[in-house]
C-alpha cells in the first residue's frame, strides 16, 4: 500500500518537475515584446518591410535555439544565458532599425528619403 502510494506521488510530481524545467517565460514574454516592437515599427513605417522580414528572421532563429534547449526538457543555465544574449542582440538591432533614417512612412514599400533642407 505505501508503495502504491509512493509512485501515485511520484507520477504528479515528475512530469510538474520537469515542465518547470523546460518552462522559459522570461523568454517567452522578451520575444513577444520585441516582436511587438518589431509590427510596431512596420505599421509606423520606421522599418522598412525588408528590415522587418530581417528583423523577423533573426526572432526565428532564437525561437530555433530555444526550441533545441527545451527539446531535452532542460533548460540549462548556460542555455538561458546563451538564449538572453541572442535576445540581447535582436533587441540592439531592432533598435538599431528602426532608428535609422530609413523609413516607409507611406507604405509603398519603397524607401522615403529625408528632404533636404
Amino acid at each position: 500500500m505505501k508503495t502504491i502510494k509512493t509512485l501515485a506521488v511520484l507520477s504528479l510530481v515528475l512530469p510538474t518537475l520537469a515542465f518547470a524545467q523546460g518552462n522559459t517565460p522570461r523568454v517567452d514574454q522578451r520575444q513577444a515584446n520585441q516582436e511587438q516592437r518589431i509590427d510596431q515599427g512596420g505599421a509606423s513605417g520606421s522599418l522598412t518591410q525588408r528590415e522587418a522580414n530581417r528583423l523577423d528572421r533573426g526572432q526565428q532563429h532564437v525561437d530555433n535555439m530555444e526550441n533545441r534547449a527545451k527539446s531535452d526538457g532542460v533548460v540549462t543555465r548556460g542555455e538561458r544565458a546563451r538564449l538572453h544574449q541572442a535576445q540581447e542582440v535582436q533587441s540592439r538591432r531592432i533598435y538599431a532599425q528602426k532608428h535609422d533614417r530609413q523609413h516607409d512612412y507611406n507604405h509603398n514599400g519603397r524607401v522615403d528619403r529625408p528632404r533636404r533642407r
